[in-house]
Parts: structure tokens; sequence; C-alpha cells
């Protein structure tokens, strides 16, 4: 009963985006603030029904409810309980409600927190998210049914695929679906603009904190998933510029220059047809992540195998809400005014240089990425891009917006005194310049680690000069009330400072995989290796057994200088069901790098054909992201932000005044 209650909760989310689409848009042409008003109520009751039906999905991975083909296919009544929870969008269908139970979680967030926006816009911008709702609703109803039953259910199902079983899993997707889907609003609001004609400064008000939200939730999703990749796939990298890693990082960078140019819109009322196309941009560039992922034309650990009907789907839906939103862009374009004006040395100028290296930086990652399908599909010829080809087309690109954010956030709106600025960085460009040196006195190349070690200093101290400035104005000496000035700041210039000196962060981390130490061996019971500072000895091999599986352990032990350090245990899991085996690496932090074992298969002779590396810093890669992502909360924080707060505030100092 539970099973057909969350199915027919599904249907009638259906029925219920269907009137979200038109009611809204009709009360909109119609000037009824009635029909307009239905948004809300709508979206909200869409809501619970799609959580309702995820919950009920739940409820059967939980009880092993294996009259479903989805929990025969992807459980078994011996799995983790976290990994029956987890599971439940570790399989296509289940992805997908959880993609639809996150769009219709923002449709419901906007009809809650955005009613500052103009009735009329927010009824238009209501009815194209009630859209995106109903194609992937039908989606998942016509082809990708998660309430599908069986007549004669098995004792058991098939197990979840190893690989997902992993604590990482219970984190990365939501993340990185929070962040995808996130991006729905802005691009619903930019196509209710485009329809309504309310492309203003105030519409990039709107926008940001929307925009912002989507991008501090897509960067821990994106860094969340190295992680996991890193430490379960057991090749010890943590990106291979796979399609599907490269299909998260395009709506990030496109949704970082969105955030820089939603600025320049909201301070000057100027690149308004450049932000409009950049909030269509990102979320389109999020739909083509989900076709490559979900169409079956991509083979990858991310992706899931899928039948032609789903791709043939999700591709109407790109050309539909693609081409629509261009059609209605390209449509609306002319009409749009150029708005403010500014010189080329200033904030906006260098903003705009922000936005054209990460554009062609995003463009750079697309060609690489669908190159090979295009290819392939066109004469059946079949090609690899790989880290070479990114490194050397990416790389360049990215690389001058690390040296030039700095100087830009220095800049004043308008126009600005470029030698001024630069000369407010010269002690912190010298102390990228001394890193450099010193990196290099003491590890030697290559290079392109040193160089980039001591760009990441720059950058970190770097982001910081204007907060100082700030501080304490007229120098170090003349310190009076420096804490009230430091207290007094907006949380979005500590937040902007954060989310720069985070990029910082992960690119020193970055830099310092060029240092690493790579041993492979074979690891036997008491024999010690030298990797990298430390000696590693296996102590003793275990055999072990797993609720789901069988293990055989290594344990180990870490050593510098003659002294233990540290222990760990990499293992090697076999999972009966599903007949495959995983590899558990064993990885131990020290002073912010790490030493990373992963073993293979045991020879007859009881050792383990091993990989070993000592990673210096490497830990920094993911805190960077950390940091980036508090900067963005920071930032969003900031009432300044958050739209309707001021409106709030004028309304009760006139209600006090009145008292």
């Amino acid at each position: 009963m539970i099973i057909e209650t969350g199915h027919f909760a599904l249907a009638l989310a259906l029925a219920l985006a269907l009137m979200q689409v038109v009611l809204p848009f009709w009360g909109a042409r119609a000037r009824d603030a009635n029909l307009m008003a239905t948004a809300r109520p709508l979206a909200l009751a869409q809501f619970a029904l799609v959580a309702l039906a995820y919950g009920a999905l739940t409820w059967a991975h939980v009880v092993s409810d294996f009259s479903l083909v989805n929990v025969i296919e992807n459980s078994h009544s011996t799995k983790p309980m976290i990994y029956k929870i987890s599971g439940v969008w570790g399989n296509h269908e289940g992805s997908m409600l959880l993609w639809a139970l996150i769009l219709s979680l923002s449709g419901a967030a906007m009809a809650v927190f955005a009613r500052a926006i103009p009735p009329r816009l927010m009824a238009d911008a209501t009815s194209v998210q009630g859209l995106l709702s109903v194609a992937f609703l039908l989606f998942i109803l016509l082809t990708s049914n998660p309430f599908a039953r069986i007549e004669t259910p098995p004792m058991e199902g098939n197990d979840l695929n190893p690989i997902l079983q992993d604590p990482g899993l219970a984190i990365h997707p939501p993340l990185l679906y929070l962040g995808y889907v996130g991006f729905s609003i802005v691009f619903s609001l930019a196509a209710g603009a485009l329809i309504s004609g309310r492309t203003d400064a105030a519409f990039a008000r709107f926008i940001r904190p929307w925009t912002l939200a989507a991008w501090i939730f897509l960067t821990l999703g994106i860094a969340m998933g190295s992680y996991w990749a890193y430490y379960t796939l057991g090749w010890g990298g943590f990106w291979f510029w796979d399609p599907v890693e490269n299909a998260s990082l395009l709506p990030w960078l496109s949704g970082t220059a969105l955030l820089h140019s939603a600025s320049v819109m909201e301070k000057r009322d100027a690149l308004k047809v450049w932000t409009i196309f950049l909030a269509i941009l990102t979320f389109s560039l999020s739909l083509l992540g989900t076709f490559l992922v979900r169409s079956g034309v991509l083979t990858s650990v991310h992706s899931f195998a899928s039948d032609p009907t789903r791709g043939l789907f999700i591709l109407g839906i790109l050309v539909l809400f693609i081409g629509g939103a261009l059609f209605l862009f390209m449509l609306r374009a002319p009409t749009l005014t150029g708005g403010g004006l500014f010189a080329p040395i200033s904030r906006e100028g260098f903003l705009v240089v922000n936005n054209l290296l990460l554009t062609a930086s995003c463009a750079a990652v697309f060609i690489g990425t669908l190159y090979p399908l295009a290819l392939e599909a066109w004469n059946g010829s079949k090609i690899t891009v790989g880290a070479p080809f990114f490194n050397l087309t990416f790389g360049p690109l990215f690389a001058p917006i690390l040296l030039l954010a700095p100087l830009g956030q220095l800049l004043a709106w308008k126009r600005a005194d470029l030698l001024g600025a630069a000369q407010r960085l010269w002690f912190v460009a010298a102390l990228g310049l001394v890193a450099v040196l010193g990196f290099y006195a003491l590890q030697g190349g290559p290079v392109v680690a040193v160089i980039g070690a001591g760009v990441a200093i720059y950058l970190m101290t770097a982001s910081f000069v204007e907060i100082w400035g700030r501080v304490f104005p007229q120098g170090f000496r003349k310190s009076a009330n420096a804490f009230g000035r430091m207290a007094g700041l907006p949380l979005s210039a500590w937040g902007s400072a954060l989310a720069h000196a985070g990029l910082g962060v992960t690119l020193l981390g970055l830099a310092a995989t060029g240092w690493g130490v790579e041993k492979i061996t074979k690891v036997q019971k008491g024999e010690t290796y030298q990797v990298g500072p430390y000696a590693l000895q296996a102590t003793s091999i275990e055999a072990a057994e797993g609720p789901n599986y069988r293990e055989a352990i290594v344990h180990m032990t870490i050593s510098r200088d003659g002294k233990e350090v540290a222990t760990f245990d990499p293992s090697k899991r076999f999972f009966k069901t599903r007949q495959m085996a995983t590899s558990q690496a064993g990885i131990v932090t020290l002073n912010l790098g790490q030493v990373y074992v992963a073993v293979a298969e045991q020879s007859p002779d009881g050792a383990f054909d091993a990989r070993m590396y000592w990673k210096p810093l490497v830990s920094l890669i993911w805190l960077g992201a950390l940091v980036m992502s508090f900067g963005g909360a920071l930032s969003l924080a900031d009432r300044r932000l958050r739209v309707g707060v001021a409106r709030r505030a004028k309304v009760v100092g006139a209600v006090q005044a009145a008292e």
C-alpha cells in the first residue's frame, strides 16, 4: 500500500505541476492577482507529494521490499542500513526521483523566500519552474518508474554496486544535485524576466542569492565527488578529466562567471544581456550533465547504463528548455538596454575580463568533453581526449584569473587607478616570489609545481589586501578602532576574500602533487617500504567477514626517523552477491599531506600488489573547497544579499515611528 501511495503521489504531483504551469502564467497575462497567487500553494503541495513518493521508495529499500524491481536490482537484505538509504539514489530511477525532489524543493523555496520579487515576474518564473517539473516527472513516470512491481518477488536482491557502498555516496549526489538543480531557480527567473520584460538591476539582486546558494552546493558536491573517487577507486588520483566529472565542472565555471556578472548588473545596471545569457547557459550545462550521465552515451564509474528511450527523452528536454530559452533570448535581446557605462580600467572592466576567461575555460572543457562523442556520432571514429589536452588548454586560460582576481578587488567602480591598485599588491607579489624561491630551494622541480605554489601564496595573501586597507586605512601604526572597523565590515567582504583565498589553498594542494612520491611494489608481512619521508611496514595480514563481503586486511605502521607515527589498514573486499572486488585505500593525514596505500589481489605466496604514495599538502585541495564554500556562505548571510530584508526593515521602522 505504501508503494502504491508513493506512485499515486508522483502522478498527482505531475497534475499539480501542470496547474503550476498554466494558472500563474494565465494570471500574469490577465493581471489576475488571485491566479498569480496560486503559484505558492501549488509549488508547496507539489514538493510535499514528491517528498511522499521519495519517502515511499526509501521505505521500500529500508525494509527490503523485493517486490519492487528497483529494490531487487540495487539492494540486499544484509546491506548496512546507511547504504540501504543512500542506495536509493545509487541507481538511475532513484537518482532521477532525487532530482525531481530537489527540483520541487527549489520551486517551493522560491515561492516561500522570494516574496519581494514583483508578482508578475514571480508568476512567470514559477510557471517555468513548473514546466521543468512536468518534464522530469513525465520522464520518471514514462521511462524510469521506480515503483515498477514484479509478480514473483525473489528471496534476495542483487545488492548495490560495491563501488557505491561508501559513506561518500551519502553526501556527494545530494550536494551535487542541490547545485545542479539550484540553478533552475536562476534559469526560471531569467526566463520569467524575458517573458515579462523585467530586466533591470533589481533582477540581478533577485538572482544573486540563488546563484550563490547553488554555487556553494555545487562546489561542495564537486569536492566531495573528487575525494570519493580519490579514496574509493584506489588509483590515487582525485581528478581524471572524466566526461562526467567535466559535466559538473562546466556549470561551476559558468556559475562563477554569473556571480561576478550579476554583481556588475546590480551595481552598475550593466551587462544585462550577458548576465541573462549566463543564467540560461549555467542551468543548460546542468541539464547537459544530466543527459551525459543518464542517456547511456558515456560509460563511466559515475554514470548508470540506460536504454535509448531515456536518452531520447532527455535529449527532448534539452531541446525544449535550452532551445526555447535561447529562442526567447534571441527575441528579447535587442530590446535590452546597455545600462551604465564604465571605463576599461575599473572593477567592472576587470570583472568582464574575468567573465571572458571563465567562459573561455568553460568552452575548452566543453569542446574536449563533447568532441569525441560528436566525432563518433559523425563517422564512427573513437578517440580519447585526456589530461594533456585539458592541461594545455584549460590551464593557460584559467591561470590569468588567479593573477588578476586580487587586482580586480582593489579597483574602484566605473573608473579606477590601475597603478595605484597594483602598488597595493607589491608586498604580496614579492611574498609570492619569495615563496617560489623557497619552494624551489626546498623541493627543486618541477617548475610548474614551484610556480603554482608561489601563485597560490600570492592569491591567498592578496585576497585580504582590500580588507587590510579598510581595517587599517592609514597604516598599521594608526590602528585605533581597528577592531571596530573589522567588525563593521559587511559579511560579503569577508566572504569574497575567503572564497578567493580558498581557491589559493586548493591551488597550493594541486601544485604540491608535483612533489609526490609513488611506489608500486608487493606487500609482504614484516617487510618495510620507504615512501617519501616515511617508512611503511606490514605488521600482519588478516581475513575478516563484513555484513555482505569478505575482506583481506593489511595492518601497517608508519614511522619517521625510527619513531612510529600512525597505523592504518588498507584492504581488499570481495562482495559475494555482485561477485565484485574493491580496494579500500588506507589513508593517513600527516602535516596536511597523506600517506596512501591501495592493495590489489593477493597472490598465492600471500603478498599483495600495492600502490604506495606520499602526497604532500594534498588535503589542501579539499580544504580549499571548504574555505571557498564557507566564504560563499558568509556572503549569502549578508543581509544586503537577502532580497526583501531592506524592505521589511523599512516597514518595521515606519511602524515604530507611527507608534
